[in-house]
């Protein structure tokens, strides 16, 4: 063969020997590539907001100890940061025995039934002021003996007006206070903007009646005490024109869920009646 021809043969195995050298470097260097990456850690795909959505949970239903203040006592309370006013209340009844609608809790303020401990602001060691009287007390008031609850019984049994019976009598017989607000019979009237006074209660003591309809509540003040009673802890009111005296009324306020607990009023305005009865029950009176 000519000298060109092996020139050319050798240049072409030259050729192909460096291509399958760097051939094989790139496949080399693609199957360590391959390994390194086969080596590193993979990504952890655990959702971290499951983790987070955990731990918010458990401290919004982080418990806490708070002391809460009720005559001049300090009671250690804990419950759940999440609780309801509502169910705070409900827990502070079965602790104290003050029914929960007749309760005033005060934290920076008065708290609303709708709040919760957090939202309120309360931490651990917080101090909450507890205003309300148990139904005892109310009752305390006017308090009724087990010959008034007979003679209550006996009367509901035949039905005899209020008026007639004994346990009214013992007020009645002493006639109209001197004090009394004028009554009009067979007219109905708004609040007055001033508290119903010169009302007498079961043991002849003097009654004043004041509705703080902005706070929902009746204040009944005696000489000794005014209770601050919340409209929903009223459960219903029975009233009767007084015989011989229709233009005034005797008035019950039912605050438990027995006659025994009714808190009697006398010589009641005839004109007010149905309006204390719209206040207290649901229908408020504007001025």
């Amino acid at each position: 063969f000519p000298p060109q021809f092996w020139h050319v043969l050798i240049t072409n195995v030259a050729a192909s020997e460096n291509d399958s050298k760097i051939s094989n470097i790139s496949e080399e260097n693609r199957t360590k590539d391959e390994s390194d990456k086969l080596n590193e850690p993979s990504e952890c795909k655990i959702p971290k907001t499951d983790v987070d959505e955990s731990k918010s949970n458990e401290e919004k239903n982080e418990i806490i100890e708070v002391k809460v203040v009720y005559n001049k006592k300090k009671y250690d309370v804990s419950a759940p940061s999440n609780t309801s006013i509502a169910d705070f209340k409900k827990q502070l009844q079965g602790l104290l025995g003050i029914p929960d609608s007749m309760q005033k809790l005060m934290y920076k303020g008065l708290l609303q039934d709708s709040q919760t401990l957090a939202a309120s602001g309360i931490t651990k060691g917080s101090k909450i002021m507890l205003v309300g009287s148990t139904l005892n007390d109310v009752l305390a008031v006017s308090s009724v003996s087990k010959q008034d609850v007979a003679e209550m019984e006996k009367a509901t049994t035949v039905k005899e007006p209020l008026c007639k019976q004994k346990i009214h009598r013992k007020v009645l017989d002493k006639g109209v206070p001197e004090d009394a607000m004028p009554g009009i019979k067979n007219l109905k009237e708004g609040l007055p903007p001033l508290p119903l006074s010169g009302m007498l209660n079961k043991h002849g003591g003097k009654v004043r009646l004041t509705f703080k309809l902005e706070s929902d509540q009746l204040w009944l003040s005696t000489k000794e005490r005014t209770e601050k009673l919340p409209m929903g802890s009223i459960k219903s009111i029975v009233s009767e024109s007084i015989e011989g005296h229709e233009e005034y009324h005797i008035l019950g306020l039912q605050l438990g869920p027995t006659e025994a607990s009714r808190y009697w009023i006398y010589w009641v305005p005839a004109q007010y009646v149905d309006a204390i009865k719209d206040a207290v029950l649901g229908k408020w009176q504007y001025f």
